[in-house]
């Protein structure tokens, strides 16, 4: 078996309804994660919590593309 490369130090922290902030290696500032449009639709958030940032999903599509 190989020996382990690389392994990702993360750490998730949750701000209120679905705003989580993500620290993430080599950046100096966290990265903020929430919902917009249909997903906050889908998921019955209410405007007065909504607070529209890119989704999880968003970020996962732009790492696949890129």
């Amino acid at each position: 078996m190989s020996e382990v490369v690389y392994r990702s130090q993360v750490r998730i922290e949750r701000v209120r309804g679905p705003i989580r902030r993500a620290y993430l290696p080599a950046e100096a500032d966290p990265v903020i994660f929430g919902v917009h449009g249909a997903v906050a639709q889908h998921y019955k958030v209410p405007p007065a919590v909504l607070e529209p940032h890119a989704t999880t999903l968003d970020y996962i599509v732009a790492a696949a593309a890129g």
